[in-house]
């Protein structure tokens, strides 16, 4: 009779094994939680609260229990968070991989269900082989730009995080304490002079009845499994740097040089042409920025905001793919005085509108406490010139510790007060 996959005998590598799965399991319980957390937050950056205009899950409930009012201190805060979480989540990819490749026989154990504790464990493994797949693959195409995948980025992973995480949260607990039975043996055979495959190891359903000849010892196995790992890392977090080390990030978009040199040359997302933006309205005949507020309306030109107190502030732009800037130099118009023109004396949550036709946030919603911080500006110029049309000229938000989708660029209108 032929090997089918539920046969034990048709799974023959010597490498798998309670104890090899245990070690790739303490990274990655570690390594998720990370990234489980930082990805709350950083959906907590968006403000989601200020619905509808930010909240890109409507129907989320009871699991936005936790969002807060995003802070302004440190400035960096947003920077740090993104780029721990996606480049944790591209060094974890080799991690997970072998973790999978692992456990595979384990999807075809027969019969299906044992015992209660048995179903509860081949469901939670279900559902966490299915959440893994889908939150990395995801998240990679969403910091590759490759939107592939069906409707919005944001509650497709947001809704798979929780998802991914309940079954997590439930195999940690079922498996937990044969992973520490399975590490203490590992350490009492550290002075062995061999590994161990299949010879010591426990009767388990990953233990091969069978096992093939070992090209390869455990040690080697993690050893490539952590080279890998090493190397997504090395070409993928100098995106969160500027200069040479940029250069390094040669797996994702926004790695590499800078566009263009001089006091713009840094890194942008989207241009102006993209988004669809036409010269001739952001000329400073054609451009006027509407404010609104409790006393009624202002329109503004770019000469007249030039008539206002100017300010400066040193920021830098941190995006959801997790790439970043370095501290810029900004000036221009602080948001709390433009409150103040239209009846503000306290800052109040504003709308932002934008010129741009394509691309999500087009209008973007900012909380009182980011309009107060004294460095949340109207930024007119950057490094000491104007903007570039890719920077947002004729006029850019800019706020401390924002995610860069919320710095919005091209700005039309503000609406202070009551969003609409």
């Amino acid at each position: 009779m032929a090997r089918t996959p539920f046969s034990p005998a048709f799974w023959r590598s010597p490498l798998r094994g309670p104890r090899f799965t245990s070690v790739l399991g303490v990274v990655l319980l570690g390594g998720i939680t990370v990234l489980f957390v930082t990805g709350l937050v950083s959906y907590a950056a968006y403000n989601p609260d200020l619905s509808p205009v930010n909240d890109k899950t409507p129907d989320k409930g009871i699991l936005g229990f936790y969002l807060f009012a995003w802070p302004t201190n440190p400035q960096w805060l947003y920077r740090l968070n993104q780029g721990v979480h996606v480049t944790l989540g591209i060094t974890l990819v080799p991690v997970l991989l072998a973790k999978l490749w692992s456990v595979i026989p384990k999807l075809f154990t027969l019969p299906p269900a044992r015992s209660l504790a048995h179903a509860l464990e081949r469901i939670s493994l279900l559902l966490l082989v299915g959440g893994a797949l889908f939150e990395f693959v995801t998240g990679v195409l969403n910091v590759q730009l490759d939107y592939i995948f069906p409707g919005s980025f944001y509650p497709l992973h947001f809704y798979g995080a929780w998802v991914f995480f309940a079954a997590f949260v439930a195999h940690v607990a079922l498996k937990m304490p044969v992973a520490l039975r399975n590490l203490r043996a590992m350490r009492a055979e550290k002075g062995r002079e061999e590994d161990g495959v299949g010879a010591t190891e426990e009767r388990d359903e990953l233990v091969s009845p069978r096992p093939a000849e070992p090209t390869v010892s455990r040690r080697g196995a993690l050893g490539l499994v952590g080279g890998g790992s090493l190397l997504l890392f090395a070409t993928s977090a100098g995106r969160s740097f500027d200069g040479p080390l940029r250069q390094t990030a040669v797996l994702t978009p926004h790695g590499g040089p800078e566009p263009g040199s001089g006091p713009g040359g840094f890194q942008i997302n989207k241009t102006a042409a993209y988004v669809g933006i036409r010269p001739a309205e952001t000329g400073d005949e054609a451009w006027r920025l509407t404010v609104a507020g409790r006393t009624g309306t202002v329109r503004l030109s770019r000469a007249d905001l030039l008539e206002l107190p100017l300010h400066s502030a040193a920021l830098p732009i941190a995006c959801v793919e997790g790439w970043s800037t370095s501290d810029q130099w900004w000036r221009g118009v602080r948001l709390r005085d433009l409150a103040a023109l239209v009846g503000y004396d306290e800052p109040a949550d504003v709308f932002v509108e934008s010129l741009q036709r394509r691309g999500a946030f087009r209008r973007a919603a900012l909380r009182d406490n980011q309009v107060a911080d004294p460095r949340s500006l109207l930024a007119l110029f950057v490094n000491g010139e104007e903007l570039t049309p890719d920077h947002g000229h004729p006029a850019r938000i800019i706020v401390p510790a924002a995610p860069g989708v919320l710095c919005t660029k091209w700005v039309a209108g503000l609406t202070f007060g009551d969003l609409p």
